[in-house]
């Protein structure tokens, strides 16, 4: 298992267009992944899961993986998050 921890600092947080890219990000890999906020833990190739923690600007997040590709799963969330969910 691997965890890491995130800030989610775009202007409108893992919502709408950032959301989709995060999941289409967590599904190109094999392990299981889930993003856990506030003690609530949902599945991160979930696009229903994600949305439902409401995540806004400043918010802290922990990315949990477990599996073959678990550290390279994270760390490329962790990446994307970084750079503002951009290209």
């Amino acid at each position: 298992m691997y965890t890491r921890e995130a800030t989610v600092n775009n202007q409108v947080g893992l919502h709408a267009r950032p959301a989709t890219f995060f999941i289409q990000k967590a599904n190109e890999y094999k392990c299981s992944i889930w993003v856990e906020k506030d003690e609530r833990r949902v599945n991160a190739k979930s696009l229903l899961g994600v949305l439902s923690l409401g995540v806004v600007k400043g918010t802290t997040i922990n990315l949990i993986a477990d599996g073959v590709d678990e550290a390279e799963a994270v760390d490329g969330l962790i990446e994307l998050i970084s750079g503002n969910f951009e290209d």
